[in-house]
Parts: structure tokens; sequence; C-alpha cells
């Protein structure tokens, strides 16, 4: 009995070790998310920077609606005011919601929806301080 006792608290005891390790290590990742879309065309939802590993990451939320226009493009605006057109929203048979930021991108501080097409801004939402 006492046996079966001490294995439990220690199961239990590793399991709560495990988890905040895993907890700890999440928040180092860090995920870093904008305001509010605002614009025009693109004005709901917000976007993640996050990593993959060692690849750095953004996505929209499931509550973003990607503008019906002719082509809606991720851009990304650097610290520095730095414009990276990325790629298209649409792609065939659906939606690019998620995107790896190529290693040229130094740091992160607005996520833009450009219309290619129109060669307008339909919206943009912004970090609270500049991530990468």
């Amino acid at each position: 009995m006492l046996r079966s006792n001490m294995i439990r608290v220690f199961a239990a005891t590793f399991m709560a070790l495990a988890l905040g390790i895993g907890t700890a290590s999440a928040v180092d990742k860090g995920e870093h998310m904008t305001n509010g879309f605002q614009g025009p065309k693109a004005n709901t939802g917000t976007a993640v920077h996050y990593y993959d590993g060692s690849k750095s990451m953004l996505k929209v939320s499931n509550d973003f609606k990607v503008p019906d226009t002719p082509a809606p493009t991720w851009r990304i605006v650097d610290s520095k005011g730095n414009i990276y057109t990325l790629d298209a929203f649409k792609i065939k048979g659906g939606e690019k919601r998620m995107i790896q930021v190529p290693s040229y991108v130094h740091n992160i501080a607005k996520v833009q929806v450009y219309c290619a097409f129109a060669e307008v801004l339909l919206g943009e939402a912004s970090f609270s301080s500049a991530v990468k």
C-alpha cells in the first residue's frame, strides 16, 4: 500500500514537472499577436507570429476573412519601414492562411493585406513591438 502511494505521488510529481517544462518552452518560443486588422476590406481577425522549430511563421486567426478582391496578398513591414510582399492569400483550391517568414526579414512590425492587382492596401495589423 505504501509503495503504491509512493508510485502515485512520484507519477503525479513527474507529470506536474513535465507539464511545467512544456509550458515554459511554449512561453520561451512565444506567440505574438497583432491588434485587429483595420482597413477598408481587411477588418476582421488578427495575425500571430510563432516559431515552428527554427522557422518563423505567421498565421491569421480563424475569424480573419480574406477579402473578396482579385489578388489579396501577404505583406510584412519591418521596424525600419521596409515592405516585403510575400504570397497570395488565395491559392488554387483554397486560402493560404499561414506563411513562413523569409530569413531575410529581420523583424516584423506590421502585417498587411495588399491587393496586388489594384496596388492598394486593404488592411493592416500591428504588433505592440517588432517581433522576430
